[in-house]
Formats: C-alpha cells, sequence, structure tokens
C-alpha cells in the first residue's frame, strides 16, 4: 500500500485537473429532422445531410462540441423532444411561429422560407394556353397585316394579268383574283398565274412577305406560348382560396397549423403525409387536391421528379406566410453553450456559408 500511495495521488490530482475541461465539453444529444430536404435528411445509415445539418456541423466543428445524432420523424415530435430535454438541439429548418415561440426555445435564426403550394397542373392547362397564344392580340396584327399585303399584291398582279380580259363575268374575274390571292399566300404555282415581267417581279415581292410573315406569326406563337405558365386545376391567389379542398399537410408542421386557424379553420379536410415524397402521388392519383408545405422543400421535391412527372406539378402561392427558422433548443441547455452556437451561426449568415454536402 506505501507503494501504490504516490500512484493514486498522482492519479487522483490528474482526475482533478481533467474533470473541469471533460466537464466543460458534454457530448450533445442533437436531433435530426428526416425526410425534409433540402434542409436535413438520412440519405443511408448514420449519413445524414442538408443545409441545416451541415450548418450544425459547422457549429460543432468551431466550438469544438462532441455529438451523438438522433433522427425524428416529424417537426412536432423533434420540438417535443427538445422541450422534454431529450435532445439538446434540434437540427432542421424549424420555423418559430408565433405559437411556437412561447412553447420552444430556439436559436438565432439563421434563414426565413414561406409556405407554398404544389398542385397537380390541368389536365386541358396546354390547350388554353395554346388557344391563349392564338388569340394574342399581337399575333391577330401580324396576322391582319400579312393578309392586307397579300390582299394587296393579288390585286396587283390580277389587274396587271387580266386586264387584257374585258369580257370575262364577274364570277370569273372573282375566281381568277381568288386563284391569284391563294397562290401568293401559299406559294405553290406562283409560275402559272404570271406571264409579264412586273408579275414575276410581284411574285418574288409576295415570296419575300410570305417569308416574314410566316417568321413573325411563328415566333409569336411560340414566345407568347412560352410565357404562358402551365394552369392549374384551381385558382389559388390567396391562402383562403384553399377552402373546401383537400389539402396535404405533415402532422405537427406549420402548414398544418395554419389550417387550424381563420380563415380556413374547419373549412379545409387536412390529408396527413408522412412525408413530402408522398406528395405527387397523392396529387396525380387524385387522394389530395394540394399540398401546403415549405417552399424550399416543394421546390427540392419538383427537382428531384422525373420530367414527365414533374411536368403535371406546379408549385402556387410562393412566399406565403413568410417566417424565420433556427435549430430548436433544450430550455436545459447551458446559456453560455446556446450563445456559442447563436455566435457561430452569426458568423455563418454573415460569410453565406450555410452550407449543403453530407454529414457522416
Amino acid at each position: 500500500m506505501v507503494v501504490h500511495r504516490p500512484i493514486i495521488g498522482l492519479a487522483s490530482s490528474l482526475l482533478l485537473v481533467l474533470a473541469p475541461s471533460a466537464l466543460a465539453t458534454p457530448v450533445l444529444r442533437v436531433g435530426v429532422l428526416d425526410q425534409s430536404p433540402p434542409c436535413a435528411e438520412q440519405v443511408r445509415t448514420g449519413v445524414w445531410q442538408g443545409k441545416a445539418v451541415e450548418l450544425w456541423r459547422r457549429v460543432a466543428e468551431q466550438q469544438r462540441l462532441p455529438y451523438v445524432l438522433q433522427g425524428y420523424a416529424t417537426p412536432q415530435a423533434l420540438l417535443e423532444a427538445s422541450r422534454a430535454d431529450q435532445v439538446d438541439v434540434g437540427v432542421g429548418c424549424l420555423t418559430i411561429s408565433p405559437e411556437r415561440l412561447g412553447q420552444f426555445r430556439f436559436s438565432l435564426p439563421f434563414q426565413e422560407e414561406g409556405l407554398a403550394v404544389l398542385v397537380a397542373a390541368d389536365r386541358f392547362g396546354a390547350g388554353r394556353s395554346l388557344l391563349k397564344a392564338v388569340l394574342n392580340p399581337q399575333l391577330l396584327q401580324v396576322l391582319a397585316g400579312y393578309l392586307v399585303a397579300i390582299t394587296l399584291l393579288s390585286l396587283v398582279v390580277w389587274r396587271d394579268e387580266h386586264r387584257n380580259h374585258p369580257h370575262q363575268s364577274r364570277r370569273e374575274r372573282l375566281r381568277s383574283y381568288a386563284l391569284i390571292f391563294q397562290v401568293l399566300a401559299t406559294g405553290p404555282g406562283t409560275n402559272v398565274i404570271v406571264s409579264r415581267t412586273r408579275g414575276h417581279l410581284l411574285v418574288v415581292v409576295s415570296w419575300v412577305v410570305r417569308i416574314i410573315g410566316a417568321s413573325l406569326i411563328l415566333s409569336t406563337i411560340t414566345v407568347d406560348a412560352l410565357k404562358q405558365p402551365l394552369s392549374s386545376r384551381y385558382r389559388l391567389s390567396s391562402i383562403g382560396d384553399l377552402e373546401g379542398l383537400r389539402v396535404g399537410v405533415r402532422p405537427g408542421s406549420v402548414s398544418a397549423k395554419l389550417l387550424q386557424q381563420p380563415p380556413l379553420s374547419g373549412r379545409v379536410d387536412a390529408v396527413e403525409l408522412r412525408s413530402l415524397q408522398q406528395a405527387p402521388g397523392l396529387l396525380l392519383q387524385d387522394q389530395a387536391d394540394v399540398v401546403l408545405a415549405d417552399e424550399a422543400q416543394l421546390q427540392h421535391l419538383l427537382d428531384t421528379l422525373p420530367t414527365a412527372q414533374r411536368r403535371r406539378l406546379r408549385l402556387s402561392l410562393q412566399g406565403t406566410s413568410r417566417q424565420s427558422q433556427a435549430l430548436a433548443l433544450s430550455p436545459r441547455l447551458d446559456p453560455a453553450l446556446a450563445a456559442r452556437i447563436d455566435r457561430t451561426i452569426s458568423e455563418a449568415k454573415r460569410d453565406g456559408q450555410i452550407p449543403g454536402s453530407p454529414v457522416e
């Protein structure tokens, strides 16, 4: 025992010296909102990605914070876990709504986002867009100008080529003029309607008019058709227009809460979404009329869909109910540590570095 007392004393001294530093950096329990790209998602076991995850990674690296990750299926579940001190930090693009502000603790906001509506395009929308393009006043003006030019050229050719046939009846003269108009307007047969040099020159002029007119008409239709967005099944100009519709929302989300407030309270049929990846199927199979969710997440979903499916969907009401988004913090998290987290978030915002690559 005498021999080991110095060793025991040395070990005790080391423990006393190292204990404060060990206690100063506890392993943080970090909850991550799953299936909410581009903010956070688990791409495979133990591998998380998204801009909120990357933001947390930056915080942890700069502040030298050890942590373990655990996934949560819904925003409400993650927020409740943070309030119950089951996690120290909740990572995701969690909206700081007025209702949540008094119930949960948040970090410094790192971005501001709004909601949007995903809706299936009208199956007849393309036809209506084409009809609008055809009935465009600018196109009608171009077409009228072309017809007037051809009409005048036809009249000059007719007078030049048929003035030596005064004994024709009125019907015959009308038929000969109609034939010239048809040939000059369409092109085929221009070599048989004239015999004089001036007539051939007029045919060349009509060919130039026809080429220019056709180009103007085609370009006007094309440009106007591209300007026409693919119309949706429902005319949505405000959030109140969702009244009477089947609206897909994730449980516990800000979108779900919005449906429970005026003017939509009791006036919509909420359809539960376990994840936004279900949204295209629900809309295209007519199991929901619209899907209400974070605009960035809906846009990311559209960008990842196959082209054929993406063409049948569109966003509406972008930027609705814009609010700040942040990380959730446990009420028992050390205020000094929370301040360090906020400072790093502030630096990331200042430097424009809210990254988005995978984390293991």
